[in-house]
């Protein structure tokens, strides 16, 4: 598998990146996890508008969905003229609701799905393209879910937005590459079932197995190195911050 960071600001896009948005691939199937605000646009750096094969949403929030609304726009107005064929878009329920209302002026209300084929995600294992998933839910005030994909006999993990959870800690048992949210600074802000800090997010790393630590989604007001430092005294394996425009082979 190859995993592309999108986007990996937290909670608004930063000067230097777009909000939470991965790319995954693997024998030429495309699967993005999270469309943030600004992804979009970063996204077309790495594939063109039409080559995504299916899309997974961890939540609801907008710094994770929004720009699924100008998605909806280049898939739905194509500019040779012709609309998409839906793409399979897994995401909690009232997905669907969540973007057309965030739209406000789709032709109609069903519009989304005839460019979007809407799947509701709940703790369960299935199939997307080449991959097997995993789905649980995790900490957050929404409903929210992390990601475990396997494929060729390896893993990856994505946290999405998550508190403390040991949902998040069995989603990543043995993982290889764990992408994990630190949007909190350890000693500063306490906030339970929101978000994790670095020394939080190594912690579940140490507790999972995880082989390697990725820490995402840390806002433009967060010190990214004060996360890198705190997840580094907890967690032994290798660990750096997300950034865009980076890959790895998993």
């Amino acid at each position: 598998m190859k995993l592309t960071v999108v986007g990996c600001s937290g909670s608004f896009p930063s000067a230097e990146s777009a909000c939470s948005s991965y790319l995954v691939e693997a024998d030429g199937f495309r699967l993005l996890l999270d469309m943030g605000n600004g992804a979009l646009g970063e996204l077309q750096r790495h594939c063109g508008l039409y080559d995504l094969d299916a899309i997974f949403l961890s939540h609801l929030h907008a710094d994770h969905c929004i720009d699924m609304c100008a998605y909806f726009v280049a898939r739905y107005y194509r500019h040779d003229g012709g609309r998409c064929d839906p793409i399979p878009v897994y995401g909690p329920e009232g997905t669907e609701h969540r973007l057309t209302t965030a739209y406000a002026d789709t032709p109609t209300a069903s519009s989304m799905s005839e460019v979007f084929d809407f799947h509701t995600v709940k703790p369960s294992t299935f199939e997307i393209g080449p991959f097997t998933v995993h789905t649980e839910r995790v900490a957050h005030p929404v409903e929210a879910y992390g990601i475990r994909i396997e494929h060729g006999g390896k893993s990856l993990t994505y946290s999405g937005d998550t508190g403390i959870t040991p949902a998040l800690d069995e989603l990543a048992r043995d993982t290889d590459l764990f992408l994990c949210e630190a949007a909190f600074t350890h000693g500063k802000e306490d906030i339970p079932d929101l978000h994790l800090n670095g020394r939080e997010a190594g912690e579940t790393a140490t507790r999972a197995g995880a082989r390697r630590l990725v820490l995402t989604h840390i806002p433009p007001w967060t010190d990214p190195q004060v996360n890198l430092t705190d997840a580094r005294a907890v967690y032994d394996g290798p660990v750096e911050l997300a950034a865009p425009r980076v890959s790895y082979e998993i």
